[in-house]
């Protein structure tokens, strides 16, 4: 997810006229993964998966998923994942943002599936251009930093050093389970 994030970053900046107040959303690709459940413990709610390459993936079902003990050895599970990146510059004078949510939907079915999601606001200041490489430094909360080369160099021409852009990262992820056929 992270090299995702940051490359969408990269890509966000490569897209002339972002002027202040404006955005501009560039989704994700959307990542489909199906496992085989090998094992299951039910005292600590761990699920082993059989992943398509072979390898085991063990996840622990949080104590939200009501629907546990309707998952059975053998039946297959698919996750659907999704993200998306929004980037804002700020008008001069709008306040800091440092926001997050989370939210859990159980599948309205009944049966074991579900969808989670997460989003991250933060404010980013630019901190350093370089027109010869060409690209950009931002610094957030926290520490939070991050440099990447930027592809459009008209694009970069139009920020400065103490421009403040919103970043928005909004993923989701879809849950599944069946028996097998």
């Amino acid at each position: 997810m992270k090299t995702l994030t940051l490359g969408a970053l990269m890509v966000t900046l490569s897209f002339p006229g972002l002027a202040a107040g404006q955005s501009k959303t560039l989704p994700g690709e959307m990542v489909t993964v199906k496992a085989k459940v090998e094992a299951i413990e039910s005292e600590s709610r761990t699920i082993n998966l059989r992943m398509d390459d072979g390898r085991i993936e063990t996840i622990v079902a949080s104590d939200e998923m009501k629907t546990f003990d309707q998952i059975k050895v053998g039946d297959v599970v698919t996750a659907k994942y999704y993200d998306t990146i929004t980037v804002r510059k700020k008008e001069p004078g709008e306040p800091e943002l440092n926001t997050w949510a989370k939210g859990v939907t159980p599948s309205a079915s009944g049966k074991p599936a579900g969808t989670a999601a997460k989003q991250r606001t933060i404010t980013a200041a630019v901190t350093a251009i370089d027109m010869d490489v060409p690209s950009i430094t931002l610094k957030g909360p926290k520490y939070w930093t991050y440099s990447s080369k930027v592809a459009d160099k008209e694009a970069l021409a139009k920020l400065k050093v103490g421009d403040r852009v919103d970043i928005t990262w909004t993923e989701a992820l879809l849950v599944s389970v069946v028996p097998p056929q």
